[in-house]
């Protein structure tokens, strides 16, 4: 991984890397709720916010964590999508674990406008208020204190879920991005 990184990004990629590398190894054994807290500062500090058509000339990419750390930048499921690797490569069951597509409300508590949006929830157990880790909020909430969120589906690489239902649908069969971005994580060596 290092020497992609090295290759793509040079450098300054490279000193992400292994700060990545760095926090896995020092967080994985620390109580659940800190490995969460530490993962969602960290990229929540490191990385910088930018609209897919900026960074990678297309209307909507999900790219790897290499990808994101390499440029040190992404949209909202860039961020999910590093978060959920990053608890994966500490020890945090997948079945615990979620991408949530959302509508998200824009401009306060009476605005009725919404935007597609992708955060991160941890579930304690399969049908419980998970926690939300988000690319625009450093705090960690349950999902029933961010009324500003309004889940579509959540996904992981096991199942789809629509409410707390799953559905029986592949995931990787229905969401092409996510089977895209799967193939490449695995070629990048995670």
């Amino acid at each position: 991984m290092k020497r992609l990184m090295e290759e793509r990004y040079g450098g300054d990629g490279v000193a992400l890397l292994e700060r990545w590398d760095q926090l896995i190894a020092n967080e994985s054994q620390r109580p659940l709720e800190e490995r969460i807290k530490q993962v969602n500062q960290f990229f929540n500090q490191n990385l910088r916010y930018t609209e897919d058509l900026v960074l990678w000339k297309k209307s909507d990419y999900w790219a790897t964590p290499l990808e994101t750390l390499g440029v040190r930048a992404g949209d909202c499921d860039d961020y999910a999508i590093a978060k959920y690797i990053t608890l994966l490569r500490m020890g945090i069951p997948l079945e615990n674990l979620r991408l949530i597509y959302v509508r998200a409300q824009v401009g306060g508590v009476e605005s009725k406008v919404f935007q597609a949006h992708m955060v991160l929830g941890y579930y304690p157990q399969p049908n419980a208020v998970p926690l939300i880790m988000d690319s625009l909020v450093n705090t960690i909430e349950p999902a029933n204190k961010r009324p500003d969120l309004r889940p579509v589906f959540s996904f992981n690489s096991e199942g789809l879920w629509v409410g707390n239902q799953q559905a029986a649908a592949d995931p990787t069969a229905r969401l092409s991005r996510w089977r895209d971005l799967l193939a490449r994580v695995q070629e990048e060596g995670f």
